[in-house]
């Protein structure tokens, strides 16, 4: 379920031709100094621990996943009432709409309903910005 569902957010997040690079999350923007280069705007792909409920215990199992989505993009510059990079800055979030419409209601062989369930929005940064869209999903397993 996690390769497709990963898979598919990549191929639609490319798609778009606003998004530069997608990738699994491992914590990116705070060890960036050390990780390879990648270009912004970028998508890093989060999995939350996931909670399996058997329906055919041994055979079949569903669950309800949550998907973080981190949108990162540098950070434009002042978005106060009368600052010259208000628009400019203010761009990031017409990116994170893009997304959301990119992926609301995809499915696949092994999840269904990918639907918008939060945002969030990191406040607290420097030069980079992480805009987070969150998203749910009902999965299917197999054994």
């Amino acid at each position: 379920m996690r390769k497709e569902l990963y898979e598919t957010i990549c191929k639609k997040l490319m798609a778009t031709g606003q998004i530069n690079h997608v990738d699994l999350w491992n914590q990116n923007v705070e060890f960036i100094e050390q990780e390879e280069v990648w270009n912004r705007p970028a998508v890093f792909v989060e999995f939350t621990p996931i909670r399996w409920n058997a329906l055919v215990p041994g055979k079949e199992y569903r669950a309800e996943p949550i998907i973080k989505l981190h949108i990162v993009t540098d950070w434009n510059g002042s978005a106060a009432e009368g600052s010259p990079l208000k628009e400019e800055s203010l761009e990031v979030f017409d990116l994170c709409e893009t997304v959301d419409e990119a992926l609301c209601n995809i499915d696949g062989e092994t999840f269904l309903e990918f639907d918008l369930v939060g945002s969030d929005t990191n406040h607290n940064h420097e030069d980079i910005l992480e805009n987070i869209e969150i998203f749910k999903c009902v999965a299917i397993r197999s054994l």
